[in-house]
């Protein structure tokens, strides 16, 4: 399966740095990551991921219409969200918006389906946080049920049911591709084995080899149901540059203002130049020329038997610009080279 890899690149949409040092607008923003996923198939990246998030410091909420914009514009590459917060939408509606991208692309569309590191939606739509577990698990049953594609019968608590209902538009194939985001518990691990739906790892941090045990069991519970080997993923944040000195050098600033914003909301210190270089040395930060990033995904898709790797190259204010030379240097370079070292 690995030799069969698929590399993929994914953002945030985060609101970047304008050559004179502001915040880049939300606008632009937008109109600077259609031409990250422009480029991004013109040098043969294989998938292009845009998260949804509902914060100041990120300019996508609606994944599914900048993807519908790059897909005008495109030819190959396929393309999903990264991820979709299926907890505080209508899985009905997710389900129409992606088969309608799915329609618009020719069959290129893809949905990560998970609950998302942040929480912002559940009161903008109107959700409780105590119904964080009972959410996810009910709408991501109804989604299964409407990967069918015939008439849905379903009863949940969190919204009406449905008898026999069928849900428009359909896809040409009968298939939207659909996996489940999964950041390390074994209950997530198993619940995408019981549903068939193919597992991406987030690891953000750590050696990824830890996760080791989650491929295990996923393949060990795919096989106590009697269902064939499905696709694992992998998503973890890196930046590419022509030497690896020169990579760090224009990730860390930045990647700092990102990592040490988040974490004031959630109680973690600041990052220090040490932990970076430590995550960029030992754990899942994929810094670097060329040569290193490729050489430390093949042995991450080696170590996991991943079947996708997507390199989230967004980080923080990071400018558009250093993002461009980023892909291009991804596309060109890195992906052949990952394919002759797992050849």
């Amino acid at each position: 399966m690995a030799t069969q890899v698929e590399l993929g690149l994914d953002t945030f949409g985060d609101v970047t740095r304008s050559t004179d040092g502001t915040p880049t607008s939300y606008p632009q923003v937008i109109r600077d990551v259609m031409a990250e996923g422009i480029l991004a198939d013109q040098v043969g990246v294989d998938f292009f991921g845009v998260g949804e998030h509902h914060r100041d410091d990120f300019s996508v909420s609606a994944p599914d219409v900048v993807l519908a914009a790059i897909a005008g514009q495109t030819n190959r590459i396929r393309l999903g969200s990264a991820v979709t917060v299926l907890s505080s939408d209508d899985p009905v509606r997710v389900f129409q918006r992606f088969a309608t991208l799915d329609g618009a692309s020719s069959g290129r569309a893809e949905v990560i389906l998970g609950r998302g590191s942040f929480t912002e939606s559940f009161p903008l739509f109107g959700y409780e946080l105590s119904q964080y577990e009972e959410l996810f698990n009910e709408k991501l049953d109804l989604f299964a049920a409407l990967l069918e594609e015939g008439p849905v019968t379903w009863k949940g608590s969190v919204r009406p049911g449905l008898t026999e209902q069928q849900v428009y538009p359909k896809t040409e194939s009968g298939h939207l591709t659909t996996w489940v985001g999964v950041g390390g518990s074994p209950e997530s691990v198993v619940r995408a084995a019981r549903y068939q739906l193919p597992m991406l790892l987030a690891i953000i941090g750590g050696d990824p080899r830890r996760f080791q045990p989650y491929a295990d069991l996923y393949r060990r519970a795919l096989s106590q149901l009697e269902v064939p080997e499905l696709p694992i993923g992998v998503h973890s944040p890196g930046h590419i540059a022509a030497t690896d000195a020169e990579a760090r050098e224009e990730m860390f600033v930045d990647y700092k203002v990102m990592r040490d914003r988040i974490g004031r909301d959630r109680g973690w210190p600041p990052m220090s130049r040490a932990e970076f270089e430590q995550e960029v040395d030992h754990g899942s930060m994929y810094v670097g020329s060329p040569e290193t990033v490729a050489k430390k995904i093949a042995a991450t898709v080696q170590a996991l038997g991943a079947s996708r790797f997507d390199l989230k190259y967004s980080a923080g204010p990071l400018p558009h610009s250093t993002m461009m030379r980023s892909i291009e240097l991804y596309g060109t370079q890195v992906i052949p080279m990952v394919r002759e070292l797992l050849a």
